[in-house]
């Protein structure tokens, strides 16, 4: 098929790559525009530009593509049988979605109509979900509402983080596009409308959601924030009114009895905290406000007052 692309993050490469590999053509590739990054903020590339370079594709970066009649002219006179749209980042407009005679084929990373929106994937960690998976569908102008084409489920240990995640979901996504246009050409695939009754959502993430708060939540529920939220927003409480950043954590199972939540515990410098539902926690990396990141004993042979301090 002649196809254009959008797509701007790692999680998007491997789709365009299974499609070149799969023998179709290419036409462009439309990506945001190149980003200040890191604390040199230098400009750079997104991935999917960078892969599209590499295998000498034209590819486009608008600023703007709801009202743009140049970039329009341009879809308009391609007029491609598809449009494949992997973590764009943009919202695709109406003109934009009537123009392939196939549609606007999305993947997204979970079991639709479960996790519509911006962090599928962070979420079902973060809600301590045991599977998740990709979804195909038909973009129309609602937010994730579109019908399935195509689902594949996708297992999620009890210990793997977000960031785990991404790189697997991406890689077994890429396949399921390919099938997904495959069926969709001759006929086998029918797209089914979603079931409203089963909407969640997964919105877009702040800086707030990785404040942890003791006092609400279990140690289970806090570990598996941390495991959602990897890399960003991350973990992150307050010791003595500065940012403690808690890098990594562990369930402490063998912890039991009661414990005002955000008390510390030590053992053996072990570094434990008191949670909801007297459950408990072990901080392994920490990083206070200015320091630099440690493990739980280094932090503690530097901080004398742990015993009687209070987290959040």
């Amino acid at each position: 098929m002649k196809l254009v692309f959008c797509g701007t993050p790692s999680f998007a490469v491997p789709t365009l790559e299974a499609l070149l590999a799969a023998g179709h053509e290419i036409a462009l590739v439309i990506s945001q525009p190149d980003r200040p990054v890191g604390r040199a903020q230098i400009l750079t590339a997104p991935p999917v530009k960078q892969a599209a370079l590499a295998a000498d594709l034209d590819v486009v970066q608008p600023e703007k593509i709801r009202s743009n009649p140049d970039f329009r002219a341009r879809l308009e006179d391609i007029a491609p049988d598809a449009i494949v749209v992997v973590a764009y980042g943009r919202i695709i407009p109406p003109w934009l979605l009537a123009l392939p005679r196939l549609g606007c084929i999305n993947l997204h990373g979970s079991l639709l109509p479960k996790y519509r929106g911006a962090a599928p994937i962070q979420w079902a960690v973060a809600m301590g979900d045991a599977f998740t998976g990709n979804t195909t569908m038909l973009l129309e102008e609602g937010l994730d509402t579109g019908p399935i084409l195509l689902q594949q489920t996708v297992e999620i240990g009890p210990d793997q983080t977000a960031a785990d995640l991404f790189p697997l979901l991406a890689e077994a996504g890429a396949p399921l596009v390919v099938e997904t246009l495959a069926g969709l050409a001759d006929g086998s695939i029918r797209p089914q409308p979603q079931n409203s009754e089963r909407v969640t959502f997964a919105p877009l993430l702040d800086r707030e959601d990785g404040r942890m708060d003791f006092a609400v939540r279990t140690a289970h529920e806090l570990y598996n924030r941390w495991r959602g939220f990897q890399p960003w927003p991350g973990a992150f409480t307050t010791l003595d009114g500065k940012k403690l950043i808690v890098h990594r954590m562990a369930l402490a199972r063998d912890m039991a009895g009661p414990g005002s939540p955000g008390a510390i515990r030590l053992d053996n410098y072990r570094l434990l905290v008191a949670c909801a539902e007297d459950t408990w926690l072990e901080l392994l990396e920490l990083q206070l406000e200015g320091k630099k990141r440690l493990t739980a004993r280094e932090f503690l042979h530097g901080m004398p007052q742990m015993p009687t301090a209070r987290l959040g």
